[in-house]
């Protein structure tokens, strides 16, 4: 590991931790498992991933795309423990798929799909805080909100515009700036303005359900009752494993389209060993299942604030898990005076990084090819979920590379009464429709020149209506020359 980035990793993980300490407990919280699950998954995703993965920026921990999976597995099999086996199975499962060397999924899926799910979860994050900002509960999934007081939006407000000029090029440096995130100062600013308040101005102050609220623990009893251990006796439990490879599956899908797009991000354009994440993220579920934590996978959320906020190295992953360590031992009384509304600031910045009005028009001046999937990716995962949306945007994609195979696999060109069709790339099934009807075109009584050593490969059914076309001459009075080619793979082709 490189040390020599230390003073841009240390910063970095101050920020992460920020971001990462309430979306640990309001995954869990969402999720039906024990509010300290998340912060074990939390602690889990930085030291256990953030040490073995390959990536230098991704940060993993408790995901939202697993929540309603993770509260439904524990409904069914009616045990946290039961399901913490599940767990178990899904982190071993992840780690023979990175055997296997199956990480060269995330391969095919398309820039234009990535983007989009980049700008969708940017958008679910800017929807999701904006009642925490304006003084409501925090978000649950039936988007009901209970309002506490509208104080929380003074701090949103000054937290947003102390993130905003800290970064601005127009803010005096002093010394001691590289190591002083924005959001440092941002929550800094939330902390003060409670304590004070709360202690001299009571109707100004802001409502326990607006603050960070972690579980104090006074010593190592308090610590054991907060660790659940998984069940073994259910091994021979079906159940189990569909549910481990459900997670497994998902979790592996999430973490390799979360790395892809953040090394998209990365300035120094590095590139994640995929194999060696979902071994990495499938020791950190192992760990989860058997000390009690929820499933962790890599989270664009926080990797995107970890980039954003200067991180160099995986030193900051591991740092960030190490911070909630040592918080949630030492100092949960302090931290649950910091307001939500100051984080939710964080979150709103990130949010509006990752969809800016810039990568909207990026994408719309590069055609219809790449501005539908990225704008669709977007609709459908708003509408369905991250996968859900990621698959119907990667089948769009195809439809468009299909569409433009189709298009330009087979040309027709007429000289007086002479035709030339070529085939180029690869000819499919796909293009017998389009073939034939370029053929039939021809009218009778012309020479045709029919040329098809471009092509890498076409389609036994292509071939067949060739060769009837061909058959087809002496009665049409065709004029019928194939290109000879000795390369040819296609015996139709070396006809004189």
């Amino acid at each position: 590991m490189n040390f020599a980035n230390w003073k841009k990793d240390l910063p970095a993980s101050l920020v992460v931790f920020l971001v990462a300490l309430p979306l640990c407990l309001g995954i869990a919280l969402a999720s039906g498992a024990p509010l300290y699950a998340g912060i074990l998954s939390g602690i889990i995703g930085g030291i256990v991933v953030g040490s073995l993965s390959g990536s230098h920026l991704s940060v993993s921990g408790p995901a939202a795309g697993l929540t309603v999976i993770v509260f439904r597995s524990i409904e069914s099999l009616d045990s946290y423990s039961v399901f913490l086996y599940a767990v178990l199975v899904a982190g071993f499962f992840q780690i023979i798929l990175g055997i296997l060397r199956a990480g060269v999924l995330s391969s095919f899926f398309p820039y234009s799909v990535i983007k989009g799910m980049l700008a969708a979860i940017g958008i679910i994050l800017i929807i999701k805080q904006i009642p925490v900002a304006f003084g409501f509960e925090k978000f649950s999934w039936d988007m009901s909100f209970t309002q506490a007081n509208g104080n929380a939006f003074l701090v949103t407000a000054v937290a947003l515009f102390i993130l905003i000029i800290w970064d601005s090029k127009k803010m005096p440096t002093f010394p001691f700036k590289e190591f002083v995130p924005g959001a440092l100062i941002a929550v800094i600013w939330g902390l003060l303005y409670q304590v004070i308040t709360r202690n001299f101005f009571p109707a100004w102050s802001l409502d326990t359900e607006q603050l960070v609220q972690l579980p104090v623990l006074s010593g190592w009893a308090e610590f054991k009752e907060n660790i659940f251990l998984p069940d073994f006796s259910q091994w021979q439990n079906w159940e189990v494993y569909k549910i481990a490879g459900t997670i497994a599956i998902i979790a592996s899908l999430e973490s390799l389209l979360s790395v892809e797009a953040i090394d998209k991000l990365d300035f120094e354009k590095r590139s994640t060993p995929q194999n060696r994440e979902l071994f990495a993220q499938g020791c950190g579920n192992m760990a989860c299942g058997l000390i009690g934590g929820i499933p962790v996978t890599a989270v664009i959320i926080r990797s995107s604030a970890n980039l954003n906020a200067g991180a160099k190295t995986k030193l900051s992953a591991i740092l960030h898990g190490i911070l909630l360590l040592v918080a949630v031992v030492f100092l949960a009384g302090f931290l649950n005076s910091i307001p939500l509304s100051a984080l939710s600031a964080i979150l709103l910045l990130v949010g509006y990084k990752l969809t800016k009005p810039s990568l909207i028009k990026e994408f719309y001046k590069k055609g219809k090819t790449q501005h539908i999937p990225f704008f669709l990716t977007i609709f459908f995962i708003l509408i369905t979920d991250l996968l859900v949306g990621v698959v119907l945007g990667i089948i769009v994609a195809l439809i468009f590379v299909l569409k433009e195979n189709y298009r330009d696999s087979i040309s027709l060109i007429k000289h007086k009464d002479h035709y030339y069709v070529g085939l180029k790339k690869d000819i499919f099934f796909l293009n017998k429709p389009e073939f034939r009807r370029k053929i039939e075109s021809i009218p009778d009584g012309s020479q045709v020149i029919i040329e098809g050593h471009k092509a890498d490969f076409i389609d036994q059914d292509v071939l067949e209506t060739l060769e009837d076309f061909i058959a087809s001459a002496n009665e049409r009075k065709l004029d019928i020359i194939i290109r000879k080619s000795k390369r040819s793979k296609y015996p139709i082709f070396r006809l004189e």
